[in-house]
């Protein structure tokens, strides 16, 4: 499996790590790489265009704005998927994804996205 997490969409909600039974994702703190260049919250597969260069997505961050709480806890933190070939594709990662940022593709090539509930 190859899997990634699109860091500008990322609200470092935590739900993929804790739901991963494989251990797939951890979190990593913005601080120690504000804007990508050391690699490490950009150190999984995500494309280019999708890693993190200190900048969130507009609409995903105009989502969770108005929860206060959210926007003080959230955004601090990336997921990296450090452990993509362990994954099991259970999907649980893709229902409980808040940024709909996760994308898992299969050994024959097929491509899931997460879809928060």
């Amino acid at each position: 499996m190859k899997v990634y997490v699109d860091k500008t969409k990322c609200t470092g909600c935590a739900h993929c790590s804790d739901v991963c039974p494989v251990a797939v994702y951890q979190m990593k703190e913005i601080a120690e790489d504000p804007d990508g260049s050391k690699g490490v919250i950009n150190s999984d597969a995500t494309p280019p265009e999708q890693q993190w260069k200190g900048k969130n997505d507009p609409n995903v961050y105009a989502k969770w704005n108005n929860d206060v709480q959210k926007c003080h806890d959230h955004f601090k933190k990336k997921s990296v998927a450090v452990n993509g070939e362990a994954c099991i594709l259970c999907q649980a990662c893709l229902i409980e994804c808040e940024g709909e940022c996760i994308t898992i593709i299969d050994d024959q090539g097929t491509e899931y996205h997460s879809i928060y509930k």
